[in-house]
């Protein structure tokens, strides 16, 4: 007995295995018949003008927030190059004051101007390092996450409109038992396509209200810190460089932890 109810579990498993795989056969096909239709203009397709602008416009943001993280990258990759050759300038003209005591004075003073750019340099470091790690995470996390579900209800949208289109056929076909069964079993998929493509529409429109709420707030901040620090850096203005730092709780980092990770340098 054991050994029929194994079997009969097995023999359950495998069909519901084989129905599985029939079914996103058949959903595939229409899918992919509803896309090659609608590119040739002999189908119809959903269109929320509203929703479809306010996608349109979160694309565009993305590829411009992402050529300017990609500016600040390059920015902060030089600036630290910068701050290295500050350094090892600072060390070498403090040398050269300790071996030449006619100049003594004129290389110390230069050696000291450098190291005083050098430590300015690695505060202004902290400051662009978190910018560039705020803008990221918004562009690449916060913003593609939006997108995910935005790709699914497109998906969804494109399975809506295949089943509505089957059952608008079917609704036109003779009334026979038949085509009235199809149509009854159309109908069913239609209401659960539907209720799936509406769910995610609203999903996105949830995700993009609050996503440009987000945005607004952390750019507001990130625009201000890159603003001041800045400023502050070129301006020769040492303790407004060091309170931007605290005003956004900024840690400075050591020089060891100042070299942009292989990521930053993409």
């Amino acid at each position: 007995m054991s050994g029929s109810n194994g079997d009969q579990t097995s023999s359950a498993m495998a069909k519901a295995k084989l129905d599985s795989f029939k079914n996103w056969s058949i959903s595939t096909y229409k899918c992919t018949r509803q896309m090659v239709q609608e590119k040739l203009g002999k189908a119809s397709r959903t269109v929320d003008l509203q929703l479809e602008a306010q996608i349109e416009v979160l694309r565009d943001t993305q590829r411009k927030y992402a050529h300017i993280l990609k500016l600040t990258r390059a920015l902060t990759n030089q600036f630290y190059l910068v701050v290295q050759t500050q350094r090892s300038l600072g060390d070498a003209f403090g040398e050269l004051s300790q071996k030449s005591p006619e100049l003594q004075e004129e290389f110390t003073y230069n050696a000291e101007t450098q190291k005083s750019l050098c430590l300015n340099g690695e505060t202004l470091l902290s400051a662009l390092n978190f910018f560039t790690s705020s803008v990221s995470t918004l562009c690449n996390k916060t913003m593609e996450d939006t997108l995910l579900t935005v790709k699914l209800y497109e998906s969804a949208r494109i399975e809506y409109d295949a089943y509505r289109a089957d059952m608008e056929h079917l609704s036109l076909a003779p009334k026979d038992a038949q085509t009235q069964a199809r149509l009854h079993e159309a109908r069913q998929k239609y209401e659960t396509q539907k209720e799936k493509f509406d769910k995610l529409r609203q999903d996105v429109s949830v995700k993009l209200r609050f996503l440009d709420e987000n945005k607004v707030k952390v750019m507001h901040k990130q625009l201000l810190l890159f603003h001041n620090a800045v400023a502050a850096y070129f301006s020769g203005n040492q303790q407004a460089l060091q309170a931007t730092l605290k005003q956004f709780n900024i840690k400075p980092k050591a020089p060891s932890e100042m070299q942009p990770s292989f990521l930053e340098k993409q």
